[in-house]
C-alpha cells in the first residue's frame, strides 16, 4: 500500500477510534480583536464570537468535540485547553511544539474527546503573550446520566474566571521582553473580564450553588473568598476532593477549583474578592453577590484574607486538599481504586528552575536550559522523522552544574511507566507548573532542597490528582505520573514570562519501538486537515 493510501486509510480509521458512537458537539468561532478599557485604558483585546470571557464549552464525559476558528487576527494563532487530558491525541493539544499556528484569515478544526474526564478547565491562546489580551473561557465536563455527581444537585452553575490584568498591549508586552525588559507589575484583576465593583452574580436565599474559578492570570497567584460565606471544595482540575469548607482558597496562575456556596446568609448583598498573592502591592478584584429580592448594595470595607507573604498558610492548605476515594468520577468505580502507593516507581526527574543571562536578556531554565522553538512543531519533526530539531536526553534527569544554554530538548519517556517528577524551586518567587495531557498525583510539598529520603514524607494514598502545581520559594513539589497517554505533551511555567523566555520542556512519551506506527486504540493517527510548517511542508 502506498504511503498516501496508508496515511488516508489511518485518517479514516481515527474517527472510529474517537468512540463515534458518542454524542458530538460542534463549535464555530472567530477569533477577532475589540478595542477595550477593562480598566480604564484602551487597548487590543482578543474575543471569541464578540464575547470577552469566551463562550462556555459545556460538555458531558465522552463527547466528541470539534471546534472550528477562524483567525482574524494580524497575526498567527493558537488555542489550547488547559487540563483536558486529550486522550490518544496531541495532535490537538494547541501548543507550538505540537500544532503548525492558525495564519491570519485562516481557519482549522480541532478535533478531540473528553474520554473519562470530568471537572472545571479553561482555554487560553497559546502563543506568544496573546493570553495577556484575553482570549479565555471556561470548560465544563460534566458526569454522564449513570454516573451520580457526590454531592447534592446545585441550583445552578457560576463560572468565575480570575486573573491578573495589564493595561500595557500584548504585543508590546512581547516586544519589551524581546528587549530585554522585565514586566511591570499588573494593573489590577479581572473577575471575568470586568474591572472592580462591576460583576454581580445573583443568588436565590437558600439555594447552593457551583462556583467552577479558574485563575487565567498571566502569572499572580490570587486568594478568591466570598464575604461571610464558607465555601464547601468538591473538585479540582478533574478531581473530586474529601469535602472540606474554606473561607477563602489561594488559586495559582493554571488552576481551577469548583466549591459549593449556600445563600445561608441575610438577604443582602456581599462582596466577592480575588485579592493578589505574593507580590508587593496589594491587588483587588471585586464582584458582588446579590440575594435576590434585596436591593441593598453592599459598602465597606473588603473581607480580609491570609497576610499577602504567608506563605505557610498557603502550603498548609494545599496539603489540606486530597482526593476522595469513595466515590466515582468519570466512571462508576471508586477514585480510590488506583492504587498509586503500591506502583514501582520506574524513574525519577528532577527539574530545577534557574535564571540565566543570554546576549544581555535575561532567560529563565529548567536543569539549565532556556527552551527555544525550532521552525518545525517537535510532533511533526517526531512523525516525519525530521532530524535536528529537537534533542532528546540534553535536558538531564537532574540539575547539571554546565553554563546555561539554550536549547531545544526533549524528555524521552516509555509508554506504561510511572514516573517521578521533583519540582525544585531555589528562587525566592512562586512558581506554577503544568503537564499537558495528564494528571499527576501530587505526593510531597516542603520547603528546602528534596534529598531522596524524604520519600519516606509522601502522601501514597490519597493525594489529590491534578494537573497543576504550585511550588513555593525555595521548596519542592514532588508528583508521580501514570504515563498511559502516547504523545508529545508541554511541561511549562504557567508564568507567561518565564514561560515566554525559555522555562518549558516537552516529554515525548512513545512505545519502544520508536519506529512502530502505534495502535490507534493507544493514539490516533495524524489527522488529515493538519497544517504543515516549517520543513514539515516538504514531507
Amino acid at each position: 500500500m502506498s504511503t498516501l493510501l496508508l496515511f488516508l486509510a489511518f485518517s479514516l480509521f481515527s474517527f472510529s477510534v474517537v468512540d463515534a458512537e458518542d454524542p458530538q458537539l460542534f463549535f464555530n468561532w472567530t477569533v477577532s480583536y475589540s478595542l477595550q478599557s477593562p480598566l480604564g485604558v484602551a487597548k487590543k483585546v482578543i474575543v471569541i464570537n464578540d464575547q470577552f470571557p469566551g463562550p462556555v464549552v459545556n460538555l458531558t464525559t465522552n463527547n466528541v468535540v470539534e471546534v472550528t476558528i477562524f483567525n482574524k487576527l494580524d497575526e498567527p494563532f493558537l488555542m489550547t485547553w488547559n487540563g483536558v487530558l486529550m486522550r490518544r491525541n496531541s495532535w490537538n493539544d494547541g501548543v507550538q511544539g505540537t500544532n503548525c499556528p492558525i495564519l491570519p484569515g485562516q481557519s482549522w478544526t480541532y478535533t478531540f474527546q473528553v474520554k473519562d474526564q470530568i471537572g472545571s478547565f479553561f482555554y487560553f491562546p497559546s502563543l506568544g503573550f496573546q493570553a495577556a489580551a484575553g482570549g479565555y473561557g471556561p470548560i465544563r465536563i460534566n458526569n454522564r446520566i449513570v454516573i451520580p455527581i457526590p454531592f447534592d444537585f446545585p441550583h445552578d452553575d457560576f463560572d468565575i474566571m480570575i486573573g491578573d490584568w495589564y493595561n500595557m498591549d500584548f504585543q508590546d508586552m512581547r516586544a519589551s521582553l524581546d528587549q530585554g525588559h522585565a514586566l511591570p507589575k499588573p494593573d489590577g484583576i479581572l473577575i471575568n473580564s470586568l474591572p472592580p465593583y462591576k460583576a454581580n452574580f445573583t443568588f436565590q436565599p437558600g439555594a447552593t450553588y457551583r462556583l467552577r474559578i479558574s485563575n487565567v492570570g498571566l502569572k499572580t497567584s490570587l486568594n478568591f473568598r466570598i464575604q461571610g460565606h464558607k465555601m464547601l471544595l468538591i473538585e479540582t482540575e478533574g478531581s473530586y476532593t474529601v469535602k472540606q469548607y474554606y473561607s477563602s482558597l489561594d488559586i495559582h496562575v493554571g488552576q481551577s477549583f469548583s466549591v459549593l456556596v449556600t445563600a445561608n446568609r441575610p438577604k443582602k448583598s456581599y462582596y466577592m474578592v480575588a485579592s493578589s498573592r505574593f507580590v508587593s502591592k496589594m491587588l483587588y478584584g471585586v464582584a458582588y453577590v446579590q440575594y435576590s429580592g434585596s436591593n441593598r448594595i453592599r459598602t465597606g470595607r473588603l473581607p480580609l484574607g491570609p497576610s499577602l507573604y504567608n506563605y505557610d498558610y498557603s502550603m498548609e492548605q494545599a496539603r489540606s486538599i486530597r482526593w476522595d476515594l469513595a466515590v466515582g468520577a468519570a466512571r462508576p468505580n471508586p477514585q480510590g481504586s488506583f492504587h498509586y502507593g503500591l506502583i514501582k516507581i520506574t524513574r525519577t526527574i528532577v527539574l530545577q528552575n534557574g535564571i540565566a543571562v543570554e546576549n544581555n536578556q535575561v532567560r529563565f531554565t529548567i536543569n539549565g536550559i532556556s527552551f527555544i522553538y525550532p521552525d518545525t512543531p517537535l510532533k511533526l519533526a517526531d512523525y516525519f522523522k525530521i532530524p535536528n530539531v529537537f534533542t532528546i536526553g540534553e535536558d538531564t534527569d537532574q540539575p547539571t552544574k554546565h553554563t546555561p544554554t539554550l536549547g531545544t530538548p526533549v524528555i524521552d519517556a516509555y509508554y506504561r511507566d510511572f514516573i517521578e517528577v521533583v519540582f525544585q524551586n531555589n528562587q525566592s518567587s512562586i512558581q506554577t507548573w503544568h503537564l499537558d495531557g495528564y494528571n499527576f498525583f501530587v505526593v510531597g510539598m516542603e520547603w528546602g532542597m528534596w534529598t531522596p529520603t524524604l520519600r519516606s514524607t509522601y502522601n501514597m494514598v490519597d493525594a489529590i490528582y491534578r494537573s497543576t502545581v504550585q511550588v513555593y520559594p525555595l521548596s519542592w513539589t514532588a508528583v508521580l505520573i501514570s504515563l498511559d497517554n502516547l504523545g508529545m505533551w508541554n511541561l511549562r511555567s504557567q508564568d507567561i514570562e518565564k514561560r515566554y523566555l525559555g522555562q518549558e520542556v516537552y516529554m515525548r512519551v512513545r512505545g519502544e519501538n520508536l519506529n512502530a506506527i502505534p495502535d490507534p486504540r493507544d493514539e490516533i493517527p495524524i489527522p488529515a486537515n493538519i497544517i504543515r510548517c516549517g520543513r514539515a511542508k516538504m514531507s
